[in-house]
């Protein structure tokens, strides 16, 4: 949250220079306060597993965030209860009409398929289409980072020829980010993809900067210029035992799969990963509600404007 401060203190200019979070007071007495409304479209298998994975980032600000859950109805969760699902699932057609601060679109593992031979895909384009009039700002992950980009930007994927797979130190490239404020120079992000994005792409575009990238694992965050579309192709939001889970799932099928880089210590699979990537799988979440969403969106939704293209 921020500080109150007068505009004509010295700290003032020199805290706003060093991207500190500051508000004036005549900007502090017109704040008009709610909940934010967060809508997750939950494409991952098993969504239990997700939607607790990404909740738990959404709690960890003082901001009230009322969160409704998505998914999509041409294809048919198997890994998840249908009670649950019918519990605590809506889908697009009953909120199309709504509008919303904030959405997190997850991603799936379809990735080595054409985006067009997905079975959801044109309900996803439908979705994504109305996210530029009818929700503020737009968090992509993994595979929906890749689909948003696609869609909304003709961003190509491309095939690895092995998967991008444990934890890979990143970089800053844009200090003065609002959802990278705070962040260390160096920091550590999960992958587990076998597609990647290419920076050529990503510089052909204007309107797209990128944030942060990793020598080794690529390109990790992309940003529309207007602050309202974020595509990140990891994994902060994966929990200390995800990848091993993923790994000896692999390994179980007979998949020809590396131990995943950087993640079991002295790369013994038998011993317990360090989890040394959630004080920045926090920070960025925490940034994105604070500083993305609830300082710019809007108090009545029914002035929200459309994302210009």
């Amino acid at each position: 949250m921020p500080i109150k401060i007068s505009q004509e203190l010295p700290a003032y200019t020199t805290l706003v220079n060093e991207n500190i979070f500051v508000m004036a007071n005549d900007r502090a007495e017109h704040q008009d306060i709610r909940p934010l409304k967060i809508i997750i479209l939950n494409l991952m298998p098993k969504k239990i597993v997700t939607e607790t994975q990404i909740m738990r980032l959404l709690s960890n600000t003082p901001i009230q965030v009322d969160i409704e859950l998505m998914h999509v109805t041409s294809h048919i969760s198997k890994n998840t209860p249908l009670t649950h699902m019918s519990n605590f699932y809506t889908e697009f057609e009953k909120i199309k009409n709504n509008r919303y601060d904030g959405m997190i679109i997850t991603g799936a593992p379809v990735e080595q398929l054409e985006y067009e031979q997905v079975d959801y895909w044109q309900e996803l384009c439908d979705i994504m289409e109305w996210s530029k009039t009818n929700v503020f700002s737009t968090l992509h992950i993994c595979w929906g980072a890749q689909a948003g980009l696609y869609y909304h930007f003709g961003v190509p994927k491309y095939q690895l020829d092995k998967k991008m797979f444990g934890i890979f130190p990143h970089k800053v490239e844009r200090k003065k980010s609002q959802l990278l404020k705070g962040f260390d120079e160096e920091f550590l992000v999960p992958h587990s993809r076998h597609t990647e994005i290419r920076r050529e792409d990503i510089e052909k575009i204007p309107k797209l900067e990128i944030l942060s990238s990793s020598d080794i694992s690529g390109i990790y965050i992309v940003a529309n210029r207007n602050g309202r579309q974020y595509f990140i192709t990891g994994h902060s939001e994966y929990d200390r035992e995800t990848i091993a889970e993923e790994y000896f799932r692999d390994v179980e099928k007979g998949l020809d799969i590396d131990i995943p880089y950087n993640y079991f210590p002295d790369d013994d699979v038998t011993k317990q990963p360090v989890f040394k990537w959630r004080c920045h799988a926090n920070l960025m979440f925490s940034n994105w509600l604070n500083y993305c969403v609830y300082q710019r969106t809007p108090y009545n939704l029914d002035e929200l404007e459309k994302i210009d293209f």
